[in-house]
């Protein structure tokens, strides 16, 4: 299996776009493997400008590979009139726009989680903590020191590597947090993996710049994938053994 993995598109309808011609070139397949699956670990709404068009580009991306879709925070928030900050005028305008459009219907079943394989797929954490709304999987975050917070409830890496124990899970894979990071459990202990990006270009004609760093799957391991939002969206690809952390280049 062959999965692309992003989230926090944040209704940037040009980045989501530039993540559909990447994954659609030839070349990406022929660097990274095939592109069996589509992950959205989710957001895709608020604070961007362009939501309708968003999910236009997702409903067509579904069209062409399978996509699993995870509910994020601010999806949630968007479905039940929670206001959250960093949305403007003409973005608050242009999703108010969508209320009554077929194209919500992405999240009628949306779920909070997914599992495949050994690997946890969610927006924010794994931690089953009732229904409070900051307490949800959609509002964790992962953290240096557990609690409630007014983002949400924080949760560390071992309080992850433990529920995934607990569940028969090796791997999780989250955004929210709109940073690329990865710890991984050794024999040493838990440690932060330093990502180290090598160039890469793939050999077409639009010659398309990346940056790529790849983890074995070889260990426990927590990974959070960057926002597929602004100038320089980022991205994941897993083939299940490997776990490549991509973010578009200016080179």
């Amino acid at each position: 299996m062959g999965a692309i993995i992003f989230s926090d598109v944040h209704a940037d309808a040009a980045a989501i776009g530039a993540l559909a011609t990447c994954i659609r070139d030839p070349s990406f397949s022929e660097t990274f493997g095939p592109v069996d699956l589509l992950v959205n670990l989710g957001d895709l709404l608020h604070r961007g400008s362009r939501p309708q068009e968003t999910l236009e580009k997702v409903h067509t991306l579904s069209q062409e590979h399978r996509l699993v879709s995870i509910l994020g925070n601010h999806d949630h928030a968007f479905l039940h009139g929670i206001l959250v900050s960093g949305s403007d005028a003409a973005s608050t305008y242009r999703h108010e726009q969508l209320r009554d459009s077929p194209l919500l219907s992405i999240f009628n079943t949306m779920p909070m989680e997914w599992t495949d394989r050994e690997m946890l797929f969610v927006h924010g954490g794994p931690l089953d903590l009732g229904n409070d709304t900051l307490r949800l999987k959609c509002w964790q975050r992962l953290s240096h020191e557990a609690g409630d917070f007014f983002t949400g409830y924080h949760y560390t890496a071992p309080m992850a590597f433990e529920n995934l124990e607990q569940r028969g899970l090796t791997h999780m894979c989250c955004g929210h947090q709109h940073a690329h990071i990865c710890c991984r459990k050794t024999k040493d202990g838990i440690v932060k993996h330093e990502l180290d990006f090598q160039p890469v270009t793939l050999a077409s004609d639009r010659k398309i710049h990346l940056d790529v760093c790849r983890v074995p799957l070889d260990v426990p391991t927590l990974l959070r994938v960057g926002g597929c939002h602004g100038y320089a969206p980022e991205f994941a690809y897993t083939d299940s053994t490997t776990f490549s952390f991509i973010r578009f280049a200016s080179r």
